[in-house]
């Protein structure tokens, strides 16, 4: 807890040095480029699995700012009809590849804030990128899996032992904890993995909690505050939600930045002790 008020002040002076304003931007670009190939596969893939588009759509809306989501429900209806499997292998390279754009610049971005040079070779990088994108993908894939089925599972259970209520409702917390505990896992990866600096897996994980924490919360308010107080739509007509997402987009990555960033001034903070 005594390292808090330096870590923040670490952070604050790292704002403007590593030009994170700046970096978040270029990242929610990437995000926003990888998107909708992100989408085509992942809506192509619920086609193969007992969930419906619904169940998908309920879940991103949770998190997702209001304005955001007639832009991702008008995408979604056009790719589910286009299912197929040649669509699924097309997808599968094109988000690869476009989202891999993102965690390759974080790799960058992580090397500044550990103060170290990139050694390894450019295809030892996109396949760390690569690695990391699948990582990601299959995070979301669990998050949006575990609350649909785990309540499914829950249920069968509650039934077929004749457990009480309390069995239900802890395990419904369980499923939505296990989804955190994964999030934060693979974000975890992406601190010890994207950097090339030999990091102990354990000195990851307070970006990884910061990130997944703030991420959750940010979302959650963000999408609140759209939904209640932000009409973009009347300032920027039909581009307000591409606008919103790009916001959207633009805070995760910042939090994900300032993530690597705390990481960083912890370890350097142990390695000069």
């Amino acid at each position: 807890m005594k390292n808090i008020p330096y870590v923040i002040s670490e952070v604050w002076k790292r704002f403007s040095r590593d030009d994170i304003p700046g970096i978040a931007a270029q990242l929610s670009y990437f995000f926003l480029l990888s998107l909708f190939p992100f989408l085509i596969f992942l809506l192509t893939l619920v086609g193969f699995l007992p969930i419906s588009a619904d169940q998908v759509l309920g879940m991103i809306r949770d998190y997702a700012p209001g304005n955001t989501m007639e832009i991702i429900e008008e995408n979604i209806e056009v790719l589910m009809n286009q299912q197929n499997r040649g669509l699924l292998s097309i997808g599968i390279i094109g988000s690869l590849w476009a989202a891999s754009h993102g965690i390759y610049a974080l790799m960058k971005i992580f090397n500044r804030a550990y103060e170290t040079e990139e050694n390894r070779s450019f295809f030892q990088s996109r396949f760390i990128a690569i690695v990391l994108t699948v990582a990601m993908l299959l995070v979301t894939i669990t998050v949006l899996l575990l609350p649909v089925f785990g309540r499914i599972l829950g249920e069968f259970i509650f039934s077929f032992l004749g457990l009480t209520e309390t069995f239900l409702q802890i395990w419904n917390a369980l499923r939505w904890i296990s989804s955190f505990v994964i999030m934060v896992i693979v974000l975890a990866c992406l601190y010890k993995l994207a950097p090339d600096e030999r990091i102990p897996f354990a000195h990851a994980f307070p970006g990884a909690i910061f990130a997944a924490v703030c991420w959750q919360l940010v979302s959650l308010a963000f999408a609140f505050y759209v939904e209640n107080f932000g009409n973009y739509s009347a300032a920027y007509g039909s581009l307000g939600g591409i606008i919103v997402l790009m916001i959207w987009f633009y805070i995760s990555a910042i939090i994900i930045v300032i993530g690597g960033e705390i990481n960083a001034i912890l370890y350097k903070g142990n390695m000069a002790r």
